[in-house]
C-alpha cells in the first residue's frame, strides 16, 4: 500500500526541484545580463518548465498547441510581443518622458513599450518576483512558438511550407478582412496547425479579437511562428536582456522607500501621524464602499440589502454610482494616493475621525476616543510585499529626529488558489509555509474559522504556502502539500513576505509594537487541483463579491 504513495511523493520531489532549477538558472542569467530563451542558455528553463508540467500552461509538454495557458500568458504581456525579436527588461529608467506609446497588460501593471519593430521593452519595478514571472511566461510562449514552426515547416531549409501556413501568412501580411467563410477556411486551417478542434480555435479567436482587430488571434500564431521558423533557418535568435540600471537596482527597496515615504508625508502633512494606523493590504474598493456606501447611496441602500449594493458596485456598467461613493469618501476623511513611485500600488488614507460612525454598523469599541487612521495599500506583487511593507514599518526620518508609527494591526486580505474546495471559498491561514526554503511563519490570526462562515460560502483554515509563482504549480506538488502533515488548504505568493516584514519590524528591529494584531485572509480565486479550474479558466465575476466584502466587514470590525 506504500508504493503509490512513494511514488506520488518522488513526483512531487522531482517537481520541487525543477521549481528550484528553475529559478537558480533565473537568477544566474539576471546575473549574467542576458540570453538566448531557446539556445543553450536557455536550455535549463526550457527542460525545467517541461519537467515541471505547470496545471496553468496545460498541454505544454504535448505536441498540441496549448490554447488557456497562451490566453493566460498572453492577458500578462504587452501585446505585439510576439513580434519582438528582443526583449528588454528595465527599471524606471525615463521612458515615460518619451514619445514611445506606453502598453499596459490587461492582467499585470507593468509599463512597457514598443522601441521599434523587432525591440520591446518592459519596466520591472516590483521586485524580483516580476522577472520570474515575465521569464516563465516569455518561456512558454517560445516553447509553444517552436511546435508551430515544427508542425508547418516541411523540412529544415525554410523552402516548404505545409499549405495552411501559405495562406495564414497571405492573409496575416496583407492583413486581410475576411467574411465570414473566409474566418471559417482560416480556423480550419488554424485548427490543423495547432493540433486542436474547429470549436478550440474559434473560441480562442472570439476571446483575442477586437473590435479593432478582430483577426488578433491570427497575428499572435502567425508571428510565434514566423520568429521560431527565423530562429532555425535563418539564424535570428530571440534574446532577454536585463539592463545595467535594473541590475544595479534589484533587492535594494528603490522604489518601495519612495512609495513609504509618500505616505508617511502624507500622514505628518495631514497631522496623522501620530494616531493609531491599521494597515490593510486589499483592493481599491472593498474597505471604501463598506466604510462609505450606506451614506453616499442612501436610494440604492434602501432598495438593497447590503450585499445586494456592493453587487450593484461591482457591476461594471456602475460608474456613476462608484463615482459618487469616492466623491463622497474624498469629503469625509479618504485621501487617495495614486502611485507615482513604480511601486504600481496605489493607496488610500482614511481619516476615521472625519466619520460620521454612529451612521455606519460598526461597533466602536476598540475605537472609541483613539481615532484610528486606516492605510489601505494595493495588491503586492510576489516579493514586492516585503519591500514595500518592511519600508512602511520603518520610521519616517524628519530632519534629524525619527517618528514611529503607532502601527497597533496589520490585514492581509486577497486571492489565493484553494486546495479543498472551490471558487470564492475562504481560507483563514494559521501559518505561511514559503515554498524552496526552509523558512516557516506561524502566528496568531485574529480573524478565525468562526468569524467568516454565515455568508454563504465554505470556509477553511491550515497553513497556506506562499510559492515563488502561482504559474509553476502541479498538482503532483500541490496534493503532497495537501495530504502530507503540512495540511496546507492554499497557495498565494505574498504571504510569507508580509509576515517576515512584520515579524522583523515588531520583535526583532523594535520599528513597530511587538503587540501589532494580524490578520490574514483568502479568498479562492482557483483550485489547481481540478481540472478546468486553475486561473486559465478565468475570473471569478461577481461569485468574489460575497467573501471580498465578508472579510472586509470582519477587518473593520475588529478595527473599530
Amino acid at each position: 500500500m506504500s508504493k503509490p504513495n512513494q511514488k506520488e511523493r518522488t513526483r512531487a520531489q522531482e517537481s520541487t526541484s525543477a521549481i528550484e532549477r528553475l529559478y537558480i538558472s533565473m537568477r544566474h542569467l539576471f546575473s549574467r545580463g542576458f540570453y538566448k530563451p531557446m539556445g543553450v542558455s536557455g536550455e535549463t528553463l526550457r527542460k525545467s518548465l517541461l519537467a515541471l508540467r505547470p496545471e496553468i500552461y496545460g498541454s505544454i509538454a504535448e505536441k498540441k498547441t496549448e490554447l488557456n495557458g497562451l490566453t493566460y500568458v498572453i492577458e500578462r504581456l504587452p501585446e505585439g510581443i510576439e513580434e519582438c525579436q528582443f526583449i528588454n527588461l528595465t527599471a524606471d529608467e525615463g521612458y515615460r518622458n518619451s514619445n514611445f506609446k506606453v502598453i499596459i497588460p490587461p492582467k499585470r501593471r507593468r509599463n512597457c513599450y514598443r522601441i521599434d519593430k523587432d525591440q520591446m521593452n518592459i519596466e520591472i519595478t516590483r521586485g524580483r518576483s516580476e522577472i520570474y514571472d515575465i521569464l516563465t511566461h516569455l518561456t512558454f510562449l517560445f516553447i509553444e512558438s517552436h511546435k508551430i514552426k515544427d508542425r508547418v515547416m516541411l523540412g529544415n531549409s525554410g523552402e516548404k511550407f505545409i499549405r495552411e501556413w501559405t495562406h495564414l501568412e497571405e492573409t496575416v501580411i496583407y492583413n486581410k478582412s475576411l467574411s465570414d467563410n473566409e474566418r471559417d477556411v482560416m480556423i480550419v486551417h488554424l485548427a490543423s496547425i495547432l493540433g486542436r478542434t474547429y470549436d478550440e480555435v474559434y473560441d480562442s479567436y472570439n476571446a483575442f479579437g477586437t473590435d479593432e482587430n478582430p483577426n488578433r488571434f491570427l497575428h499572435l500564431m502567425y508571428w510565434l511562428g514566423k520568429l521560431a521558423i527565423n530562429e532555425v533557418v535563418h539564424d535570428k535568435k530571440r534574446s532577454i536582456k536585463f539592463s545595467s540600471v535594473l541590475v544595479d537596482e534589484i533587492g535594494r527597496h528603490y522604489y518601495g522607500e519612495i512609495w513609504a515615504n509618500n505616505i508617511k508625508k502624507t500622514l505628518l502633512d495631514n497631522g496623522l501621524i501620530d494616531r493609531p494606523i491599521h494597515i490593510i493590504s486589499a483592493n481599491m474598493h472593498s474597505v471604501m464602499n463598506t466604510i462609505y456606501a450606506k451614506n453616499a447611496l442612501p436610494k440604492e441602500a434602501k432598495e438593497n440589502n447590503t450585499f445586494e449594493l456592493f453587487e450593484l458596485l461591482s457591476n461594471s456598467n456602475s460608474e456613476s454610482l462608484q463615482s459618487k461613493v469616492k466623491n463622497f469618501a474624498s469629503e469625509n476623511g479618504l485621501i487617495y494616493l495614486k502611485d507615482t513611485s513604480g511601486t504600481n500600488i496605489n493607496v488610500q488614507v482614511i481619516d476615521t475621525n472625519k466619520l460620521d460612525v454612529d451612521a455606519t454598523d460598526f461597533n466602536k469599541v476598540n475605537s472609541i476616543d483613539k481615532k484610528p487612521v486606516i492605510i489601505v495599500m494595493d495588491y503586492a506583487f510576489g516579493e514586492q510585499a516585503y519591500e514595500t511593507m518592511d519600508e512602511l514599518l520603518k520610521p519616517y526620518k524628519v530632519n534629524d529626529s525619527e517618528i514611529h508609527l503607532n502601527v497597533e494591526s496589520v490585514s492581509i486580505m486577497g486571492k489565493a488558489g484553494i486546495l479543498e474546495g472551490g471558487k470564492g471559498d475562504i481560507m483563514i491561514p494559521s501559518s505561511h509555509i514559503f515554498e524552496g526554503t526552509a523558512d516557516n511563519y506561524p502566528f496568531k490570526n485574529e480573524l478565525s474559522k468562526n468569524d467568516l462562515e454565515g455568508f454563504g460560502v465554505e470556509v477553511f483554515d491550515g497553513a497556506m504556502v506562499t510559492v515563488l509563482g502561482t504559474s509553476l504549480q502541479n498538482k503532483d506538488l500541490l496534493k503532497f502539500f495537501h495530504d502530507s502533515t503540512w495540511n496546507v488548504i492554499g497557495l498565494e505568493m505574498e504571504g510569507a513576505h508580509y509576515q517576515k516584514a512584520i515579524q522583523s519590524a515588531s520583535k526583532i528591529r523594535g520599528n513597530i509594537s511587538e503587540n501589532v494584531k494580524v490578520r490574514y485572509a483568502y479568498y479562492a480565486s482557483d483550485n489547481p487541483l481540478e481540472t478546468g479550474a486553475t486561473l486559465a479558466s478565468g475570473g471569478l465575476g461577481m461569485s468574489g463579491v460575497t467573501p471580498t466584502y465578508a472579510i472586509t466587514q470582519k477587518i473593520l470590525e475588529q478595527i473599530f
